[in-house]
């Protein structure tokens, strides 16, 4: 186990150096990142329309090749959706491996174990004769669920934070924007994989310092003299202003941003979601840790104006990943230095990357 002192990051940004290069590069921090810092934060497991009616049933894969958790949403006849482990109580079969079931009780293909869709388990065979039967270890674990916008959120382990306090400022920031009915558009869905840390893309995405210098395209669509970071406790937003002439939201009156032509707002969460608001709709993208140099990063988009789609901040995303992927890359290989151990922080666009650093710290020391 690291130091809990290890990684910690001094607060005021002006004097802070960022963290160690053991945090990337050390196999025992990657093991107990996983469980301090992914276990415990509230991580996105897709849009809820599979399980809009009562009776669906979705089995989700949460983060696969990192935590690889099998959890089920499910939706009661009451219209009471839960998170439930998708793993049979009885000798750890999966209980439901395919979407688009419609089911009055969830029932274990193994030995026809039977649970209610609130996760009690109500039936077992040739069991009469177990003593002590059963018992609260044998029906389904809840796991804590959050709903912003049509997409839901787990926490497998002790939540670091209530999903209010996480999701609330941009539920309140965005309250004006229908993005509840915008609608998952499956041919703009990628999923890229590439060898570098998670958190080397994370931090990438945190700051707009290497705009100018690695997506020209890009920084001809956004005005990068108003560009603006706002941080809040578990997450921050860079507010992107677009130039003269391209797709742009007016927020109406109400909005801290009314009067202002906003390009984008590009929301991260802590540790690995970033969602990236424009014109044309939500590009959901999911860092997924698969090694300690190895990422996939998923990407989903839900389109609310199709005819805005092409153009302005959000209108060359695989050009723009391709760059970035590049650049997070390079950095990778440039960590086994042995003349770097650590850097410096801009003031003025590294606040991001500071606020991750230290809520990364903390979460390890735990």
């Amino acid at each position: 186990m690291s130091s809990p002192s290890r990684f910690q990051v001094d607060p005021d940004v002006r004097r802070a150096e960022t963290l160690d290069k053991a945090f990337y590069l050390d196999a025992a921090v990657q093991a107990e990142a996983r469980e301090r810092i992914f276990a415990r934060s509230w991580q996105w497991l897709g849009d809820l329309a599979e399980v809009a009616a009562p009776g669906a049933l979705a089995p989700r894969d949460l983060l696969p090749g990192w935590l690889d958790e099998p959890l089920l949403l499910a939706r009661d006849g009451a219209g009471t959706l839960r998170c439930l482990s998708n793993v049979c109580t009885h000798r750890g079969n999966l209980l439901v491996q395919a979407t688009g079931q419609n089911a009055k009780q969830i029932r274990c293909g193994y030995h026809s174990r039977r649970f209610e869709l609130d996760g009690r388990m109500v039936f077992m065979p040739e069991f009469q004769q177990a003593l002590d039967f059963p018992r609260p270890c044998d029906h389904l674990p809840q796991i804590p669920l959050g709903d912003w916008g049509g997409q839901a959120f787990v926490a497998l382990e002790n939540p670091l934070a209530p999903f209010s306090e996480v999701i609330g400022p941009l539920r309140e920031r965005l309250a004006w924007l229908p993005i509840s009915n915008w609608r998952l558009d499956v041919t703009r869905s990628r999923d890229y994989e590439f060898d570098a840390h998670w958190a080397l893309y994370v931090e990438n995405y945190l700051e707009g310092l290497h705009i100018p210098f690695v997506h020209p395209g890009l920084t001809r669509t956004l005005d990068l003299a108003q560009y603006e970071y706002e941080l809040f406790p578990w997450g921050n937003l860079q507010l992107a202003v677009a130039r003269e002439g391209e797709p742009a939201f007016e927020p109406p009156p109400g909005s801290p941003d009314h009067g202002r032509r906003i390009a984008a707002y590009y929301y991260w969460l802590f540790p690995n979601l970033m969602l990236n608001v424009y014109p044309w709709g939500l590009s959901v993208n999911q860092v997924q840790p698969l090694s300690a140099t190895r990422t996939r990063v998923a990407f989903r988009s839900y389109v609310g104006r199709p005819e805005l789609l092409g153009a302005g901040a959000g209108g060359a995303l695989d050009e723009v990943e391709m760059e970035d992927e590049a650049v997070v890359m390079t950095v990778q290989r440039g960590l086994r230095s042995r003349f770097y151990r650590h850097g410096r922080y801009s003031p003025t666009r590294e606040q991001g990357v500071h606020q991750f650093h230290r809520l990364a710290g903390a979460a390890l020391a735990g």
